[in-house]
């Protein structure tokens, strides 16, 4: 449905599909919760004389008001969502979407602003993503936005990402520092893990002040940006299927503000994704958008791990000052793990276990989201303050969080996250320790605003560390929720008190733990690098201006570690290389994992006595199976397969 103008009506608010526009009364949110919600953007902003810092910002000029575009490609799929600044009431609704093709601009669509929330978005398709194209959003006959659609470098054997989250409002100035090194370092990906926006009631406002930070970086490369808590309002969110929360603390579960302010985040933020494979909305008709992306020749599983997770209040016996923070040493960790409680929900985990068996178009896989599946983290906002444990983090429930390592193991990917403020690199232990993935914890952009340290309580080293690591405290720990996990670096603040750190925020010889991650995932070797930049680094000087404990390189093999008992006879695909293999249990129908080989040669490992199916195919395990096969058969004659 179209509009072929924009009328208001005071009292009425209707919301077409999302190339549609929203007519609205000047407030957009219902009821007393929605009153003081994104009145920076309003369409009333023109009329009044408020003077906090981002109605001033939103105020541009004319030419202007495009602020930035992201965009991702996809099965045949491009789409983009336009982010505008808040429009006149005599300024036109519709933008345009413009391609230049033999050195001429072609306009290919249009589409209406959406609001609230100032944004419009395209969606093209059949789309050739061998060919890297120009293209610009315009809006009027001033206000342009200009960037590149890059072709998949399918091409290149090492695929970069830059992974980062956390733009804190304590620090309102440039991010030019970081956006330069991105620059140079040139990823292929970008992925803000949320808390783009720290201005709880004002997304709008505030997502377009991040968008002007990065707009030189994230205009001509896709972008993966998922909201995290302080986009949606909250201090901390347990989305529990978007019912609604008591207060912003979230601890009861849900969603505090009105639905039609979570669409919007949702709506701004993740719109320009891959279409989820499975889109129904939870409740309030809040949307989904766990979904997969594939760049490069790299699968990435993005997930909302906020979304379906339940609130600790009134479930589990409270065993520190508040309903999510434990300081009872000793306790036992299934008075927390009960029955019932769901972190990635059934949905998610369905998709995820689909995801790690889908190996089209690519050879390696990562797995992308807001936080991390354990708590890497003992001092909370100053040295002073310990905690044993935060339920804010996916380490909990302990029964939901070793779901989704399962599931990540199985496809051998890596995890990458943010929100904790402190960066760490750790490998996951579900049984035992060291047999899970691996997992990036990005730092802080901004780290001023609630810092956290790794700092064991006996300030001991854990079992087995990091081999010339010069990080005082690697090796295995339990986290406070005792599950398994192994340190391998992070990155503390040389600071005791978040006041202390704020002082020193813009100064460049400061360790304040902030920056960005840089991951490498070199498809020639199966190798991936994970890397850690300070805020002010110069990357000009290499490895030596990331910090210590900085790089880790592992092999996609290694995000399973669990202990080879033997191994299969070994398999060799006469007329292909590189097939996807698949091993089962047949006691249980449980699936070890499903890879795809480097080569044409393959010797299936598994990890205890039994017999296993084999399934082998081009993309997916589907083309050819072999059943009753034992471990510990060395001299057995190969297996055969033709695929075609």
């Amino acid at each position: 449905m179209a509009l072929k103008k924009f009328v208001q009506l005071c009292s009425v608010t209707v919301l077409l599909t999302a190339n549609s526009i929203l007519i609205a009364q000047d407030n957009p949110f219902p009821g007393k919760r929605g009153e003081k919600l994104d009145t920076c953007s309003r369409k009333d902003i023109w009329q009044k004389q408020n003077k906090a810092f981002l109605a001033r910002f939103v105020k541009v000029p004319r030419d202007e008001v495009v602020g930035f575009a992201l965009y991702t490609h996809d099965h045949g799929v491009l789409k983009i969502s336009a982010q505008l600044f808040p429009l006149k009431e005599n300024e036109p609704r519709e933008v345009r979407l413009e391609f230049k093709k033999n050195g001429k601009w072609q306009q290919v669509a249009t589409a209406q602003v959406i609001y609230p929330g100032w944004s419009a978005h395209f969606r093209i398709s059949p789309w050739d993503n061998t060919l890297d194209v120009p293209y610009r959003v315009r809006h009027g006959s001033d206000a342009i936005f200009e960037g590149l659609i890059r072709k998949d470098p399918i091409d290149k054997d090492v695929i970069v990402v830059g992974s980062l989250s956390c733009d804190s409002n304590r620090d309102r100035g440039d991010r030019d520092t970081i956006v330069e090194n991105l620059k140079k370092q040139n990823p292929d990906l970008l992925f803000f893990a949320g808390d783009q926006s720290y201005d709880h009631q004002e997304h709008t406002a505030a997502f377009l002040l991040w968008g002007r930070h990065f707009r030189d970086i994230i205009k001509d490369r896709p972008v993966v940006t998922i909201p995290d808590d302080h986009d949606v309002g909250h201090g901390n969110v347990w989305g529990e299927g978007g019912i609604v929360a008591e207060s912003t603390a979230g601890d009861t579960g849900g969603y505090f503000y009105p639905a039609e302010y979570i669409r919007m985040v949702n709506r701004t933020q993740t719109w320009h994704l891959p279409d989820p494979p499975d889109p129904a909305p939870v409740a309030q008709n809040i949307q989904v958008y766990f979904t997969r992306l594939r760049v490069g020749g790299v699968d990435f599983a993005i997930l909302e791990d906020r979304k379906f997770k339940s609130g600790p209040s009134g479930k589990i016996p409270q065993m520190g000052p508040r309903p999510d923070h434990i300081r009872q040493a000793g306790y036992d960790p299934k008075k927390v793990d009960l029955p019932g409680l769901k972190l990635l929900g059934d949905r998610q985990l369905a998709f995820l276990n689909e995801w790690g068996q889908d190996w089209t178009g690519v050879e390696m896989k990562s797995v992308l989201s807001q936080t991390a599946f354990c708590g890497a983290v003992h001092l909370h906002g100053s040295t002073e303050n310990r905690l044993l444990a935060d339920l804010d983090c996916n380490g909990w429930p302990q029964t939901g969080r070793n779901k989704a390592l399962k599931a990540i193991r199985r496809a051998l990917a890596c995890h990458l996250c943010g929100d904790q403020h402190l960066t760490v690199i750790v490998k996951h232990g579900i049984d035992e320790f060291r047999d899970g993935p691996f997992a990036f914890t990005n730092p802080a952009i901004i780290n001023s605003y609630y810092a956290r340290w790794w700092w064991p309580e006996d300030e001991k080293p854990g079992a087995n560390p990091i081999a010339d690591s010069p990080l005082p405290w690697t090796g295995d720990y339990l986290d406070g929720l005792y599950n398994k996990i192994t340190m391998f670096a992070y990155a503390n603040p040389a600071f005791n008190k978040i006041g202390e750190m704020a002082k020193q925020q813009r100064n460049p010889e400061a360790f304040l733990g902030d920056g960005y991650g840089l991951i490498r995932f070199n498809k020639k070797t199966r190798e991936t690098t994970f890397e850690c930049w300070p805020r002010y680094a110069d990357v000009s000087k290499g490895d030596s201006e990331q910090y210590p404990g900085w790089p880790i390189t592992f092999n996609m093999e290694d995000n399973d570690g669990r202990k080879v008992f033997g191994t299969l006879p070994e398999i060799v695909i006469t007329d292909s290389a590189n097939a996807v293999v698949q091993v089962i249990n047949e006691s249980d129908g449980e699936i070890l994992y499903t890879l795809r080989t480097a080569g044409n040669r393959f010797k299936p490992h598994v990890y205890a006595s039994g017999t296993y199916t084999v399934k082998v195919g081009s993309n997916k395990p589907n083309a050819f199976t072999a059943k009753s096969l034992r471990p510990g058969r060395e001299n057995a004659e190969p297996l055969r397969i033709a695929l075609r």
